[in-house]
């Protein structure tokens, strides 16, 4: 028998936040045919940062990927919304996005945005594995530690 993500994320000890507020003129998803794009989410609960600051050094990494997965879980409550609160819609992951605020010569941005990739695969399985994107950046918005940004498809 199959787990709905509802009884995986229960089984993780998930429990999705609500929706973030967007921070500029943007809406938090656009849905176009069976795709859904969702705007970047940052390592943020309740409007505040949870993660600030940059990655600088090895020993950060585990910081950075608890900030990634983070930003992942705060993508599914918005995908969630966008499938009208029914995550099992959800057909799978097509491409992530990761950026890692990391000072120079911190090259280990992979490994941080393995964070929110790793969480879509315990959530989704074989389906939330991705084409991605992992940028180190000198600026993120309200100085968090990483923003993630994704595009999904829905099943027919």
């Amino acid at each position: 028998m199959t787990l709905s993500i509802a009884d995986r994320l229960r089984e993780l000890g998930i429990e999705l936040p609500g929706l973030p507020k967007p921070g500029g003129s943007y809406v938090p998803f656009r849905r176009h045919g069976d795709l859904v794009f969702l705007a970047g989410q940052t390592s943020s609960r309740d409007g505040k940062a949870v993660y600030s600051g940059p990655v600088q050094a090895p020993d950060d990494i585990e910081r950075g990927y608890a900030a990634a997965r983070l930003c992942a879980i705060n993508m599914l409550a918005v995908l969630q919304q966008a499938c009208d609160g029914d995550l099992d819609r959800v057909g799978g992951c097509l491409k992530l996005n990761g950026y890692v605020l990391a000072v120079p010569p911190f090259e280990s941005v992979p490994a941080v945005v393995n964070g929110a990739s790793d969480l879509l695969v315990e959530i989704f399985g074989d389906a939330g594995r991705h084409a991605r994107t992992a940028v180190g950046v000198a600026t993120l918005p309200r100085n968090v530690t990483v923003e993630v940004e994704g595009t999904f498809f829905l099943k027919s």
